[in-house]
């Protein structure tokens, strides 16, 4: 591929652009992942995910918000890498595993199309109920049905990790006004010393479930793999859903399993939206202060 390529793909509506550490001439500091991610001074995301080499898996994977913070994993982030590297001839087979920056996830092209990637599984590792993995500042050895302030209403949280942090609220009804208004305050609460993903879930069946996402460093979102292994574990914990799940969101749905070991996997579509190299000019201004 030609020097400061970038491929831009959505998984679910939910959009990043993948980049080669190997093959870019800039340094991608925090005012750089900003810029990029701008839709009026650069391409336009919700974050970026980059290729990195790595000496324990077959693949390294690190994945930055808009805002210019580095997220552990993205679930929507891992299937857009995965495609990109079956794609564009990094991967061999169809089944690779993915160094993230707190695990190594396994991967399995499950359905192609003319040589691209279409459905794409990963096994996203477990979820960890555990508050000190979140963190969250508490003693409490889980963080479960605990009510929380967030401005002026109370909600009652569930915390769970998938790699990375997710606070969950249970509704019988999903209000995206609501999770605008409250998801930032949630996600910045003094309680989630790292901030916090942040879902508003709803149960529709024993083998369906919703959610409305806000997450942390991204804002509101129209899909979010995590979010929907996380959402899907505190419901299955509670007793409320069965383990082979489909979690609805307003881009799309994904399949969540989810075994007696809270073992998680995922699986979805990705798609490609544009390929092209960043301009000479964007690259210029990548390190100036934005």
């Amino acid at each position: 591929m030609e020097k400061n390529s970038f491929v831009k793909m959505h998984g679910l509506g939910n959009e990043y652009i993948v980049l080669d550490s190997s093959n870019i001439d800039f340094q991608l500091t925090k005012q750089a992942i900003k810029r990029i991610c701008n839709i009026h001074f650069g391409i336009g995301s919700d974050g970026i995910v980059m290729k990195v080499p790595s000496a324990k898996a077959d693949f390294g994977f690190r994945v930055y918000n808009p805002d210019g913070s580095e997220a552990e994993k993205s679930g929507n982030g891992l299937r857009i890498f995965c495609k990109y590297l079956f794609d564009y001839g990094f991967a061999n087979t169809r089944k690779f595993s993915v160094e993230t920056l707190t695990d190594i996830v396994y991967a399995d092209i499950i359905e192609e199309k003319d040589g691209k990637a279409m459905m794409i599984q990963v096994d996203m590792g477990k979820a960890k109920f555990v508050s000190r993995d979140f963190p969250v500042n508490s003693d409490l050895q889980e963080f479960i049905g605990q009510k929380i302030m967030a401005g002026d209403k109370e909600f009652e949280v569930n915390c769970v990790s998938v790699g990375n942090p997710h606070c969950v609220v249970i509704k019988d009804v999903l209000d995206e006004k609501e999770i605008r208004k409250y998801g930032p305050l949630l996600e910045n609460h003094p309680m989630f010393p790292n901030r916090i993903n942040v879902q508003f879930a709803k149960v529709l069946s024993d083998h369906d479930a919703q959610i409305l996402i806000w997450e942390r460093g991204a804002g509101f979102t129209l899909a979010s793999g995590s979010s929907s292994c996380a959402a899907s574990s505190v419901l299955v914990k509670k007793g409320l859903i069965k383990g082979d799940l489909t979690m609805h969101m307003q881009g799309g749905t994904l399949k969540i399993d989810i075994d007696k070991e809270w073992n998680i996997r995922m699986t979805g579509e990705v798609r490609e939206i544009a390929k092209g190299i960043l301009g000479n000019e964007l690259i210029e201004d990548l390190n100036l202060a934005f």
